[in-house]
Protein backbone atom coordinates (compact mmCIF):
# COMPACT_ATOMS: atom_id res chain seq x y z
CA UNK A 1 0.00 0.00 0.00
CA UNK A 2 1.32 3.41 -0.89
CA UNK A 3 2.39 5.66 1.91
CA UNK A 4 1.55 9.38 1.62
CA UNK A 5 4.09 11.32 3.43
CA UNK A 6 4.28 15.05 4.00
CA UNK A 7 7.79 16.88 4.04
CA UNK A 8 7.37 20.83 5.75
CA UNK A 9 9.54 22.81 6.72
CA UNK A 10 9.44 26.75 7.03
CA UNK A 11 9.11 27.56 3.97
CA UNK A 12 8.68 24.94 1.96
CA UNK A 13 12.36 25.12 0.36
CA UNK A 14 15.69 24.62 1.91
CA UNK A 15 15.56 22.49 5.08
CA UNK A 16 12.49 20.39 3.84
CA UNK A 17 14.54 19.36 0.53
CA UNK A 18 17.52 17.76 2.52
CA UNK A 19 14.44 15.89 4.32
CA UNK A 20 12.96 14.47 1.13
CA UNK A 21 15.66 13.35 0.26
CA UNK A 22 16.86 11.52 3.09
CA UNK A 23 13.01 9.65 3.61
CA UNK A 24 12.90 9.12 -0.50
CA UNK A 25 16.41 6.93 0.30
CA UNK A 26 14.84 5.52 3.24
CA UNK A 27 11.89 4.19 1.61
CA UNK A 28 13.85 3.26 -1.22
CA UNK A 29 16.16 1.08 0.97
CA UNK A 30 13.32 -0.54 2.80
CA UNK A 31 11.16 -0.75 -0.34
CA UNK A 32 8.52 1.18 1.26
CA UNK A 33 6.01 2.37 -1.73
CA UNK A 34 5.45 6.21 -0.97
CA UNK A 35 4.78 9.45 -2.66
CA UNK A 36 6.24 12.26 -1.13
CA UNK A 37 4.54 15.77 -0.63
CA UNK A 38 6.86 18.43 0.34
CA UNK A 39 5.80 22.06 0.98
CA UNK A 40 5.20 24.68 4.01
CA UNK A 41 4.57 23.73 7.33
CA UNK A 42 1.45 26.34 6.88
CA UNK A 43 0.32 24.19 4.19
CA UNK A 44 0.07 20.92 5.45
CA UNK A 45 -3.57 21.17 6.39
CA UNK A 46 -4.51 21.12 2.48
CA UNK A 47 -2.70 17.68 2.31
CA UNK A 48 -3.69 16.20 5.72
CA UNK A 49 -6.54 14.15 4.18
CA UNK A 50 -4.22 12.00 2.61
CA UNK A 51 -1.26 12.08 5.01
CA UNK A 52 -0.23 8.91 6.58
CA UNK A 53 3.07 11.00 8.25
CA UNK A 54 4.04 14.76 9.00
CA UNK A 55 8.18 15.28 8.84
CA UNK A 56 9.25 18.39 9.66
CA UNK A 57 12.10 20.29 10.22
CA UNK A 58 10.00 23.13 11.89
CA UNK A 59 7.81 22.98 14.98
CA UNK A 60 4.24 21.79 14.32
CA UNK A 61 1.75 23.35 17.29
CA UNK A 62 -1.34 21.51 15.43
CA UNK A 63 -2.59 18.35 16.43
CA UNK A 64 -2.92 15.44 13.36
CA UNK A 65 -4.49 12.47 12.91
CA UNK A 66 -1.23 11.20 11.64
CA UNK A 67 1.85 10.73 13.17
CA UNK A 68 4.26 13.71 13.12
CA UNK A 69 7.78 13.31 13.39
CA UNK A 70 10.46 16.45 13.88
CA UNK A 71 13.62 15.60 11.43
CA UNK A 72 15.63 18.60 12.70
CA UNK A 73 18.52 15.92 13.70
CA UNK A 74 18.81 15.81 9.62
CA UNK A 75 20.31 19.22 9.95
CA UNK A 76 22.34 19.17 12.91
CA UNK A 77 23.52 15.76 12.03
CA UNK A 78 22.60 14.34 15.70
CA UNK A 79 20.20 11.48 16.50
CA UNK A 80 19.87 11.08 12.86
CA UNK A 81 19.48 7.21 12.47
CA UNK A 82 16.95 7.64 15.58
CA UNK A 83 14.95 9.84 13.41
CA UNK A 84 14.83 7.08 10.77
CA UNK A 85 14.16 4.37 12.57
CA UNK A 86 11.22 6.29 14.26
CA UNK A 87 10.14 7.49 10.45
CA UNK A 88 10.63 3.90 9.17
CA UNK A 89 8.50 2.15 12.49
CA UNK A 90 5.63 4.81 11.52
CA UNK A 91 5.60 3.29 7.44
CA UNK A 92 6.17 -0.16 7.96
Amino acid sequence: MKKTIIVACGTGIATSTVATTKVKKLCKENNIDCEIKQCKISEVNSYADEADLLVTTTISNKDYDFPVINAQSFLTGINEDQTLEEILNVLK
